[in-house]
């Protein structure tokens, strides 16, 4: 799995992403004050990318995992907001405010019972654009923010306390709430106003693409003399089903064979890297390729959700190639994650719609290629089975660490990006930060143990689990009795050990309980 630096330039000038071999600077250069880049995927399910056993062509990210470190326990906080607020904060969601959604919507202020749940990141907490700044770095945010509930300046009691240039950021490009259309640029913001002139469909305009654009532009004119932080988040696979269609059409017909045999594929190469056993039994799948009356449309559905992802990884390779232009791409760490798994919802799937693609789509790919997407786990985005909280995760920096073969299987969460800032830097965090959740990744860059004071713990809309050790403890739903898996053996979920081990269950559930009060989780809407 390990390329020499040579071998990773080639490998993105074959994807068409270099135009020529560079000279490299010279072994051993200082890796202090790193530059960071920090990539976040939306609603990418764990098998997807190339280097994970999926088989939509990733090559950019395939080689920034040869050239880094790939992680196999990375989780994350189940959903798009709460992710996003753990992520830029260091702390469990329901502590940034976050403890649902961020929106204006009636059903989110439904579970508005306290400050803990008010879909607004608090104001004692603070971000990753606040750590770099007050560190010295030049600090950028490029695509999907939606930590906010305060999107609309017309609305009553505004306020844009929570936009990125106010949370420690110089620039943004991009969009305030979540899900939109990729060819809309109506609600486009620059800054702390939103564009003028913004259409709601523009067929010449692609969402991924124009984020790519914002960030390379915002590289060649950022300060000089400084370090830099870019939070690149483009909404990228999120539905709604929408790509160009010179993408869409390299992947014609390769998603025919159906679910069984992508995710049997897939499952495959998976046990051949090393990421799973190679026992791992496959998931069931909830629906059987012979049964969908509509092939032609569920087939062009992942041939969309493909070219979503395939523009993704194109996007990542352009920042790969101007940091390699700027000759900083040595000193600078590149993290690659999603913000949770893959997503069943059936949004816009019934009745039959239309064949996916164009503007005018509104569908995702469905429940059964989400099943195929987190392969092998079970579950989805909104539960915290291993398919809603497992996030591929890579790590890029020739100067900080070695390329390694074999996976890093330290249980990592998105709160610990956070923690590790003052490694990255070499000076502590702002005494106005509060007490972070999180482990500094530096001691897996560096290949040494890692000690959590606490476990991870998870809760999302009733779903609640807690993963201590090789243990984890889930339920689904607000009424769902909890579950016991060994990981070390059983990490798809299959093999339900609570029954067996009732004393671990009870001495594990008193734990969540009491990690869940710590958090701000109990009291909780959901779990009445």
């Amino acid at each position: 799995m390990s390329l020499s630096r040579r071998d990773f330039l080639k490998a993105l000038s074959a994807a068409g992403v270099c135009a020529a071999m560079p000279t490299w600077a010279a072994e051993g250069t200082s890796a202090a004050r790193p530059n960071v880049i920090l990539i976040l995927a939306d609603d990418l399910g764990f098998s997807d990318i190339g280097c994970y056993g999926g088989e939509i062509p990733t090559p950019h990210l395939d080689a920034l995992a040869a050239g880094g470190l790939r992680f196999s326990h990375f989780r994350n906080a189940a959903r798009c907001c709460p992710a996003r607020a753990s992520l830029l904060t260091g702390l469990w969601p329901h502590q940034t405010g976050i403890g649902h959604m961020a929106s204006n919507a009636a059903w989110s202020a439904k579970y508005f019972i306290n400050g803990w749940y008010a879909g607004d990141l608090r104001p004692e907490t603070r971000t990753l654009g606040e750590a770099f700044h007050a560190a010295g770095y030049a600090t950028c945010a490029i695509g999907k923010w939606h930590v906010t509930r305060h999107i609309e300046p017309k609305e009553p009691g505004f306020s844009d306390a929570n936009w990125p240039c106010q949370r420690g950021f110089d620039h943004f490009y991009g969009k305030l709430q979540g899900a939109d259309s990729y060819f809309r640029t109506a609600s486009l913001v620059h800054n702390n106003a939103f564009i003028p002139g913004g259409k709601d469909v523009d067929p010449s305009y692609y969402f991924t693409r124009a984020c790519a654009d914002e960030a390379l532009a915002w590289l060649r004119g950022r300060p000089q003399g400084k370090p830099f932080f870019l939070y690149f988040a483009p909404t990228a696979p999120h539905l709604p089903l929408q790509a160009p269609p010179e993408t869409i059409a390299r992947h014609k017909g390769l998603y025919d064979v159906g679910y069984a045999t992508i995710r049997d594929a897939r499952l495959a190469k998976q046990k051949r890297i090393g990421l799973i056993p190679a026992d791992t039994p496959p998931q069931p799948l909830p629906s059987r390729w012979q049964d969908v009356k509509r092939k032609a449309f569920e087939a062009r559905c992942m041939e969309v959700y493909a070219a979503q992802v395939e523009e993704l990884d194109t996007a990542v390779g352009r920042l790969v190639t101007a940091l390699h232009e700027q000759g900083v791409l040595d000193d600078t760490l590149i993290l690659f994650l999603s913000d949770n798994g893959a997503c069943a919802e059936n949004t816009a799937r019934t009745p039959p719609p239309p064949m996916p693609g164009g503007p005018e789509t509104r569908c995702g790919y469905g429940k059964a290629w989400a099943a195929v997407s987190n392969t092998p786990f079970r579950e989805y985005k909104h539960w915290v089975h291993e398919g809603g909280i497992a996030t591929p995760c890579i790590a890029h920096w020739p100067n900080g660490f070695a390329p390694r073969k074999d996976w890093v299987r330290t249980p990592r969460h998105l709160v610990d990006v956070m923690a590790t800032i003052p490694d990255l830097t070499g000076q502590p965090l702002p005494a106005d930060f509060p007490p972070l959740e999180g482990v500094s990744l530096m001691t897996d860059f560096r290949g040494e143990p890692t000690v959590r004071e606490h476990p991870l713990i998870f809760e999302h809309e009733g779903n609640r689990a807690l993963i201590e050790g090789n243990w984890k403890l889930v339920a689904k739903g607000p009424k769902g009795k909890w579950e016991l898996y060994d990981l070390a053996t059983d990490r798809n979920e299959l093999r339900n050990l609570a029954s067996a081990q009732p004393g671990r269950v009870k001495a594990m559930a008193a734990k969540w309980e009491a990690e869940a009060k710590r958090t701000h989780i109990l009291p909780s809407p959901f779990l009445r």
